[in-house]
């Protein structure tokens, strides 16, 4: 294992044996969807807000540098200086140059992601420059002597108890843990550094190009205070948070709160425009003078980001940080673990542009691409897409692990050596194996199966059952070709067979492409594109070959990178790029194909059965997909089985792949919460539409709830067949 490895498991380690931050990130994950929903109970479509969101932004990033130039217009008539600073460095050599000729000694800080990002604080204090952070998340975390672990809320890591703490240390006096005293007593110690600070330093949520105003969305008063007592204010403002007209703020204020902290609005919304006079001491007497407004455009990397086609994308994010407040491994960890300022997918991403592609590379494979986070976000950021993309281009740059690139090249790329490979593991499992379970592995891979059973690899593949199972119909309506995916064929075969007999069942030819493979995500996944490219080559041109009228696939991430993945893969060749998005054409998930087909000869009547059947959506056919109604309409047809929801019905159960093995100890708490909810519906049976989550449930369910079965949407529909 690699040293980056190392770290960021010993970091992993440390905050999963850390209660304190468990107990406030569990009770946050809890409260946060309801306080969210309950916000937007009055907006009538959601979703239209979002588009609004995401069209404006789009909008003002496709024009930033004319943005850009207005807004400095704007912002130097009423007063302001506008100085445009490249990095860190030339925006820390501003600020001190500043401070040194107007003999700044005191300054205070409202809340600023981007001074963080730079830690800009360090470099101000090594020059003799007194600094306070104002904000009390900030401020806590600066006594504690930490980084922010959210965009939002920076100290959510920390308990009462923790913050008492740190209060007496720095107050030099025992503070009780009662929360409105410690605020107060906070409140009666910053107050003095407003009044003696020679300059307030604090960021923006906009800049608005209309009017050269900025606008400050806070919950306390702090901001108000550092932007109006000092004689010097300082902004400092990326790029990407400039939008084009004061009508242009209202969509950001309409979500931005609600996404953040579940609140209709925050307590403060202010506008800075131009300077105002301030009332200053001179020779013992008062006068007024102009206060002194600067305004840093900062950049750091957010240009390249705007000009690059795929990642101008970041610039519809609004900084709400919803996207942490439901990221499986966020609410497990918290923000430490991702290295950098920045956390979670989109701090993947930042850390990316605005740090180096060494940052991102060490942390990127903690997002598991569930997808809560493209559902939830103001601007409707593909964060698993720019993150798989940013793979692809680590990887085109420098190469994939010697061992794992021999694989792909060599084992997976290749298809009958990859189905030998799958049939000699079936012998050699046998040891272990205990049914169609591995229940126990021993050394150094004990830890693999301590909360879970693994699936055994089938002795008989499908792909050597299709003679049996393959019915003559007479004719049909239609020819469907059968994208079975790994591991229908060499771990679920039984369900595969299903499949056969259900769509059989509906009077249709079903045929089995011989030639056809692994669809590639994993290989995608890890952002290796060469050998996507030539796996999707060989099944496209395997079902060419089959000349099917339709193509239905029972797992939904094959199905998806069919529809998703594999037209854009071939961006650069025309021709095999019009072939890869006509036959993607034809490819249907197996349960909105069937339920289509079932409504059509009117079989999708509820009925209800002695048994209760619970349902977990997989992230791939409800994010990735859009398809969550038609697996619950059959199984509400099914005769034998009653409908009941589970809690969280739609939450990762925390497979994804290759993290579930590499990360098992993550996987395994997101696991067993969602055994949890199934155990809680008091169900049966557990429906699934996903082979692999089919396989990270049964063995949990096999460690925990052994009296639970778990079935494939198509095993149960083959029962009445």
């Amino acid at each position: 294992m690699e040293a980056n490895d190392r770290n960021i498991k010993n970091e992993i380690h440390e905050k999963l044996s850390d209660e304190v931050l468990r107990g406030a990130l569990g009770r946050f994950a809890e409260a946060y969807p309801v306080a969210r929903a309950k916000a937007y109970e009055n907006v009538e479509d959601i979703d239209a807000l979002r588009e609004q969101v995401r069209r404006m932004k789009a909008g003002a990033v496709a024009d930033i540098d004319k943005l850009a130039d207005r807004f400095e217009a704007e912002a130097v008539k009423r007063g302001a200086r506008v100085f445009r600073a490249k990095d860190g460095a030339a925006l820390k050599k501003y600020l001190l140059d500043l401070c040194r000729e107007k003999g700044v000694n005191r300054i205070v800080k409202s809340k600023s992601m981007a001074a963080e990002e730079i830690h800009l604080n360090r470099d101000l204090e090594a020059d003799g420059l007194q600094v306070k952070e104002t904000d009390l998340g900030e401020w806590i975390i600066s006594l504690a002597g930490q980084k922010p672990s959210h965009m939002v809320m920076p100290a959510i890591h920390l308990n009462r108890q923790q913050i008492a703490g740190y209060f007496s240390q720095e107050l030099k006096q025992e503070i009780p843990t009662d929360i409105p005293f410690m605020v107060e007593a906070a409140r009666t110690r910053l107050r003095q550094e407003f009044l003696q600070a020679d300059m307030g330093i604090s960021g923006a949520n906009f800049g608005i190009a209309e009017n050269g105003a900025i606008g400050l969305v806070t919950n306390e008063g702090n901001a108000r205070l550092v932007t109006t007592l000092p004689r010097i204010h300082v902004v400092i403002i990326g790029y990407e948070k400039l939008i084009p007209t004061i009508k242009d703020a209202a969509p950001i204020l309409r979500t931005l709160p609600r996404n953040a902290t579940g609140q209709l609005m925050t307590s403060y919304m202010s506008m800075v425009a131009g300077v105002t006079p301030i009332m200053v001491r001179k020779n013992g007497k008062w006068v007024e003078e102009d206060k002194e407004l600067h305004i840093i455009l900062f950049d750091n990397g957010r240009l390249n980001a705007a000009r690059d086609d795929k990642f101008k994308q970041i610039y519809q994010c609004v900084r709400c940080a919803s996207c942490l407040n439901v990221c499986p491994v966020y609410t497990l960890v918290g923000g430490h673990v991702y290295g950098h300022i920045y956390a979670g997918g989109i701090g993947a991403i930042l850390t990316a542009f605005l740090n180096s592609m060494g940052d991102f590379e060490k942390f990127n494979e903690l997002c598991i691409g569930c997808r809560k986070c493209v559902e939830i976000c103001p601007g409707k950021i593909d964060i698993p897409g720019l993150i798989e993309e940013l793979r692809a281009r680590a990887v085109k740059e420098h190469g994939l692990p010697f061992a794992v690139s021999t694989v792909f090249e060599n084992v997976i790329s290749n298809r009958r050596v990859f189905h030998t490979f799958l049939r000699l593991a079936s012998i050699g499992q046998k040891p272990f194996q205990t049914g169609r379970l591995i229940r126990h592995l021993p050394l150094f891979m004990a830890g693999m199966t301590k909360d879970r059973s693994l699936p055994a690899i089938a002795a008989e593949p499908l792909r050597d059952r299709i003679p049996k199972i393959t019915a003559q119909v007479t004719k049909p309506v239609k020819r469907v070709a059968f994208f079975c995916g790994c591991n229908i064929d060499f771990v679920f075969p039984e369900t595969g067979e299903s499949v056969y007999k259900v769509l059989q069942d509906l009077n249709m030819e079903v045929v089995f492409p011989d030639e056809q493979s692994c669809c590639g995500k994993p290989v995608l996944g890890m952002g290796d594109r060469e050998t996507g490219r030539k796996i999707a080559k060989q099944n496209i041109a395997a079902f060419e070959a089959a000349a099917p009228d339709v193509i239905v696939a029972a797992c939904p991430t094959c199905a998806e990178t069919w529809h998703q993945t594999y037209g854009e893969l071939f961006t650069d060749d025309p021709a095999w790029k019009k072939r890869a998005e006509k036959i993607a054409h034809k490819v249907r998930e197996f349960t909105s194909f069937v339920a289509g087909c079932y409504r059509q000869a009117g079989r999708l009547k509820q009925v209800d059965g002695p048994t209760a059947v619970t349902y977990h959506d997989s992230c791939h056919i409800k994010r990735g997909l859009g398809i969550y109604r038609e697996p619950r309409e059959l199984l509400a047809a099914a005769s034998a089985y009653q409908l009941v929801e589970m809690k969280d019905c739609d939450k990762c159960c925390g497979m994804a792949g290759a993290f579930g093995i590499k990360y098992a100890e993550l996987s395994m708490p997101i696991l067993k919460q969602k055994i949890t909810n199934i155990i809680d519906s008091g169900a049966a049976v557990v429906a699934v539409a996903c082979p692999a989550c089919m396989m990270q449930i049964q063995g949990g369910l096999d460690k925990q709830a052994p009296h639970i079965k778990i079935k494939h949407v198509a095993d149960i529909l083959a029962e009445k067949v």
